[in-house]
């Protein structure tokens, strides 16, 4: 059996490391409008490109999520296939996803289709896609993964460390007078997500060393051992994620830390110098 492992372009990765035999990796990509121009999230966008012509214009810039026959495309090239989405209360990638499933099914009721909404984004996307590479590979059935895949979305946590509100205002992720506030103030704020998969920011400071101390704080509060992947993506912010990744490996030696930049949907709402992580 073809299994087929497929993310929206929120995940900030472009392929699976070591895919298990049998296994496809696949992106489905958001859109970002600036003006009439459109940015399409695949491994080929020039995100720093697209920055540049956001800060350039003076308008309202705008994402779409992916079409349900984008996501059905690539479900017709599985037998048994994994789809994993951001959270739906920040986008509608995930109802897409379900109409697609819809769709595919219709056809070919013989096929295996589980959609996950991992109520967040970016590194809880790529951590689940090696997951379920990695139990695929370990010879677990579609359910298995299905299962456990379930249990790790419900145990893991993500923080979002922001400098800049904006995009998030305006998309109304975030109230406008408090991203306008956080803005005047050059604040740096640090959020997390609510049950809901919503975005709740819960800690303020001038000074991103603060909020890198904090963003550790929290990982011990919430019971982290060293052993759950961590992904930290940025936003032109490389020196923070190395300055996290030490203070991780300095109090969990061998922690299994991955880095990698914001796609063309998290450089969006994190904008620069943002920063993502899940673990």
């Amino acid at each position: 059996m073809a299994w087929m492992i497929v993310s929206d372009s929120c995940c900030n990765i472009h392929e699976l490391e070591n895919p298990a035999p049998g296994v496809e990796f696949a992106l489905v990509p958001f859109k970002i409008r600036v003006g009439t121009r459109e940015y399409v999230d695949l491994p080929t966008l020039n995100v720093a490109h697209m920055l540049q012509a956001m800060t350039d214009y003076n308008g309202g810039s705008a994402t779409a999520c992916p079409s349900p026959e984008e996501w059905a495309e690539c479900f017709l090239q599985g037998d048994e296939v994994i789809a994993l989405t951001i959270s739906h209360n920040l986008s509608g990638s995930y109802n897409a996803a379900l109409s697609a499933r819809q769709l595919v099914l219709e056809d070919h009721p013989e096929k295996k289709i589980f959609v996950l909404d991992t109520l967040s984004c970016g590194g809880a996307l790529a951590s689940a896609a090696w997951l379920a590479n990695r139990l695929i590979g370990q010879g677990h059935s579609f359910e298995s993964v299905c299962r456990e895949l379930e249990h790790h979305n419900r145990t893991g946590h993500i923080l979002f460390a922001l400098a800049s509100f904006d995009n998030l205002a305006k998309a109304g992720r975030v109230s406008k007078v408090v991203g306008f506030i956080a803005g005047r103030l050059n604040m740096r704020v640090l959020g997390r997500a609510s049950s809901d998969g919503k975005i709740d920011f819960f800690f303020k400071t001038r000074g991103e060393t603060r909020v890198l101390a904090k963003m550790l704080e929290q990982m011990v509060d919430d019971g982290y051992d060293g052993k759950r992947d961590v992904w930290i993506s940025d936003c032109n912010n490389a020196p923070a994620t190395e300055m996290l990744r030490h203070g991780i490996l300095a109090k969990w030696p061998g922690a299994p830390v991955h880095e990698s930049p914001c796609g063309g949907l998290c450089s969006f709402y994190a904008q620069d110098k943002g920063l993502i992580m899940t673990y």
